[in-house]
């Protein structure tokens, strides 16, 4: 299927998360413009790049989802359960990207910022958020459990399936670990910015990512029992990294907000 057929028929299976993607891939342009104008870092990182990311990664988890909803006959598309997936997914990927976009203007952190209460509360939100948008593919699964379209491969079908579950449990986890363990400073590894021990970014991306990851290896293994022993070592994989995270990590409270732009 070429990119043009493969847009138009994420549009027809559903249309407000392909178009929620569409935008956030199209408020990149302006953000890179910003990145190569904006010369201020914050803890050694260019003030951009976390806006950056969370649009890019917001735009592909919103875009797979809408083609997974396809997955389901027509009516329950349009059901109660797929309005309340949609809905959380744009209303918390909204609210992230705004803020973080924000304090990004302003030269300030988003994450980790507990300089004042209101920057603590907003924090705190971004996680509730980030909670309810794995928890959204959760929901997700449940209903292609339930009531999946008829033509399905079962293989393709169950790693769907799993692959959501494992982005709430696997991402939910390790971004409940993060969000009390600061990262290291400093740019990190090239293009991810991640470090080698002390992040919990990597067991982060891993689990949010199984959405793509564990459905994708499921068109390529044969049978249900391949796809369970990928499933388990994805999961030990995870759980591997989770532990290089913690090994040195900075627990929060933190140290006073140094506040400004560098």
């Amino acid at each position: 299927m070429n990119p043009s057929a493969w847009w138009r028929e994420a549009v027809r299976r559903q249309p407000a998360l392909a178009g929620f993607a569409l935008l956030l891939v199209l408020l990149m342009l302006p953000t890179l413009i910003a990145a190569g104008l904006d010369e201020r870092t914050i803890r050694g990182v260019g003030l951009w790049v976390k806006p950056l990311k969370f649009m890019a990664s917001l735009a592909l988890f919103s875009i797979t989802a809408a083609w997974f909803v396809g997955l389901l006959p027509a009516d329950a598309r349009r059901g109660r359960t797929v309005t309340l997936v949609v809905w959380t997914v744009i209303g918390a990927g909204s609210f992230e990207i705004v803020y973080i976009s924000l304090q990004a203007a302003l030269g300030q952190a988003s994450h980790y910022n507990l300089s004042t209460p209101l920057r603590a509360a907003l924090y705190s939100m971004m996680g509730i958020g980030a909670t309810l948008l794995t928890a959204s593919q959760a929901l997700l699964a449940w209903r292609i459990a339930r009531a999946p379209a008829a033509g399905q491969p079962p293989v393709w079908r169950l790693g769907v399936i799993v692959g959501l579950a494992f982005t709430f449990v696997l991402g939910a986890g390790a971004g409940g670990l993060l969000g009390g363990l600061q990262p290291p400073a400093g740019a990190g590894l090239p293009f991810v910015g991640w470090h080698c021990a002390g992040d919990l970014r990597p067991a982060h991306f891993l689990g949010l990512h199984a959405q793509q990851l564990v459905p994708l290896a499921a068109l390529l293994l044969p049978t249900r029992r391949a796809l369970a022993v990928f499933a388990v070592l994805y999961a030990l994989a995870w759980l591997g990294l989770v532990a290089l995270g913690l090994n040195g990590a900075v627990p929060t409270p933190l140290p006073p907000y140094d506040g400004v732009g560098r």
